[in-house]
Formats: structure tokens, sequence, C-alpha cells
């Protein structure tokens, strides 16, 4: 059933604003901002319509009058998704997707106009083809996905992609299957939940050479369980959903 919401934005002079959403048709599994101050909410699974379509599961809201402005389809089983500046949408799919019929999911990894558009896909300059979908970042006008194989021993890698040259680069994590992560130059730091936990394992790396190394390790504890898949990384800040509460971790 749609419901109503209410966007909290918390300014870096400690001001807050609450902007509320009205008639949200779908699941908010993720949330993220688009230019021109709108809001896009998306359910991380679609479902195939008897005609043979997609039912939408990404619905844009102008955050001033709280109204849908458009609703689209981005691939089905969506456990990463972020936006960059220009506004385009980055999402990495889960297995369901990937062995799937939706023919961006299939992929592993896609890009998106504002509009829902399909506009990048690997194209083979992916060294090994998907199987999972970890996280997901921007630093500058780059963005990351970070994503596991299923032929490499469930390798994974993290992939940078420069929508403006379409330049594609992949190396291999320094931890498995994170899920949350965030690089500012050749630094970064990637997170893995406890289980039911409320404490996440925190690593930073560095990049030396071709090769993400790692320099440190700790345990953060926080209020409450961290969401599977609810970091989100901007240039070099990751934040981190628990509970209720968004903490920040520095790269």
């Amino acid at each position: 059933m749609p419901f109503d919401g209410v966007l909290v934005v918390r300014r870096a002079d400690g001001s807050v604003r609450r902007r509320p959403v009205r008639d949200v048709p779908v699941s908010p599994d993720h949330l993220a901002l688009l230019p021109g101050s709108r809001l896009l909410v998306a359910s991380a699974r679609a479902y195939q319509e008897p005609a043979g379509g997609w039912s939408p599961n990404a619905v844009v809201f102008c955050l001033g009058s709280g109204e849908q402005e458009d609703a689209f389809c981005i691939g089905d089983d969506i456990p990463a998704l972020v936006t960059d500046r220009g506004g385009s949408i980055w999402t990495a799919y889960g297995d369901e997707g990937v062995y799937g019929e939706h023919p961006e999911s299939t992929a592993g990894l896609a890009g998106w106009s504002a509009t829902g558009r399909a506009v990048w896909a690997p194209g083979g300059r992916l060294p090994d083809e998907p199987l999972e979908g970890c996280a997901a970042a921007t630093e500058g006008d780059r963005v990351w996905l970070v994503w596991y194989s299923g032929t490499r021993s469930d390798e994974t890698f993290l992939t940078r992609i420069v929508p403006s040259t379409g330049e594609v680069t992949s190396r291999p994590s320094p931890v498995r299957d994170p899920d949350g992560f965030a690089v500012r130059d050749r630094r970064a730091v990637l997170t893995r939940r406890a289980h039911d936990q409320r404490s996440t394992e925190v690593v930073r790396a560095e990049l030396v050479g071709d090769t993400w190394r790692v320099i440190d390790r700790s345990i953060l504890h926080v209020p409450g369980r961290v969401v599977r898949h609810g970091g989100q990384g901007r240039d070099g800040v990751l934040w981190l959903r628990a509970g209720n509460t968004w903490i920040r971790v520095e790269a």
C-alpha cells in the first residue's frame, strides 16, 4: 500500500529540514538525491507483469511539493545503488537478477539516466561476470561499484567507472563481500557487519601500485544493528545506517 513519508535533511551548519513525500508506492530499500531538489526512492525488487513489461520499482519525488514526478523500472534484485553528480543512477545486482529475465540485471552492473533509460553496461570490460553486488560509492565525478564473482572463488572486485570518458578499472578488493565502501584518492574504507549484532568491522586500505592493501582493522560498536547494504559512500565518507542512526566513517 502507498504510504506517506518525511525526508529529514541535516545540513553542515547543524540545521534540519523536513520534506514530506506523499503516496510512496514502493518499498524504500534505497534512497538517493537527484539534481534539482529531487529524491529517488527505489525498491530492490521488480516484477514482470503479465503483458511482459516490468513493474516500476523507482520513483522520483519533487522535494518542493512532495509529489511524484516519475516512475520506472531499474532492474530486479538491487543490493547496491548510488546516484552521481550528473543525475545518473548506478546499480549492482544480486544473483536472482543476474540469473533472471530483466535484460540489464543479467549484466550484473548498470547505469541509468534520471528518467530510467539504460545508459551504461559493462560490455565485457570486467575481469569476470558478477554474481552479487555488495556496495556503491561516488568520488567526484567517478562511480564505484563493488561486486563479487561466481566463478573465481567468490573474489570481490572494486570497479571504478568514469562516466565522462567510459573508462572502467577493476581491482581485487582487500575485503571479501563488504557491505559498505567509500574512497578518496588512494585511500578507502570498507565495512562488514556482524550479523544480528550491534557492531561492524571497519577496514581501511591504501592503493599501492595496482593493489589495495589493508592498513588498519577495527571493530566499530554502533547504536543499532547495521542495515545490510544500507551504507552510501560519498567523496571518502561512508554513511553507514545502523538502526535509526547514520554513522559517519572517514576513509
